[in-house]
This record gives structure tokens, sequence and C-alpha cells, in this order.
């Protein structure tokens, strides 16, 4: 199982970009029973299209794995290639659902973003699959 992962124990370099981010998997060790999996990140961050200012946000990322689940550095490594990404908000959180249902088909995924204010409005969005 381990020897199918790359980016686990090694010194690798962060992507340039989500497409070239690699997202790893491995077998689910509980593939009969339904279960869910929670991953959360404080240091989100991603650029404006608009004005090139800094996005910043928490991730929060909640699935129920069919056969794979997602490998948490090689996800880290993918979170972390959208610092370079000039997207909205609602772009960058719909872009994880597709790569990361891509990744690992899970059963069910719902994902969480909740960006820091600007402008005095604060922009929670949330995504699920399979769609409600």
């Amino acid at each position: 199982m381990a020897e199918e992962l790359n980016l686990l124990g090694s010194n690798t370099e962060m992507p340039s970009s989500r497409e070239e981010a690699v997202i790893e998997t491995f077998a689910n060790p509980s593939p009969g029973r339904d279960y869910w999996i929670e991953l959360h990140t404080k240091e989100y961050t991603s650029r404006c299209p608009v004005t090139n200012q800094p996005d910043f946000g928490n991730i929060t990322i909640r699935y129920i794995p069919d056969k794979t689940c997602l490998e948490t550095k090689s996800l880290k490594f993918y979170l972390s290639s959208y610092r370079n990404e000039l997207c909205f908000n609602e772009m960058a959180v719909n872009w994880m659902l597709d790569d990361l249902v891509k990744a690992c088909a899970p059963k069910k995924m719902v994902i969480k973003g909740e960006f820091a204010s600007r402008g005095g409005i604060r922009v929670t969005v949330e995504v699920t699959h399979p769609e409600l």
C-alpha cells in the first residue's frame, strides 16, 4: 500500500499550479463500512483574478470514501498550489470538488470554504458530491 505513495516521506517541491499537483490515494482500510473522514486547513490562500490581492480562508473537506482515501501530504501540496491561482473563491471550491472527486471517487463529499472578509463581506462556499 505505502509503495504506491510517492510524496509521503520525500522532500518534494510544492507544485506551482493545481494542474501540476498530484493527488495521491491509498486503499480504503474499511471498504465495507460507510464512515466520514474530515480534513481541515486554516492556511488556504489564492489570489483575486481582478485585483491580484491575496484571499485567505479555511477549507474543510468531508467525505465518505469508496475504494480509496486521500493521502494528506499530497492534499496539502495540492491545496498549497492555489497560492499561485487567480480565482474567485466560488471557483476555487468548485475546482477542489472536481479534482478530489476525480482523484478518489468518494461515495459522498462536501467541501466548505470560509473566506476572510473583504469589504466587510465574508464569503462561505459549500459544494457537494453527488449534487443535492
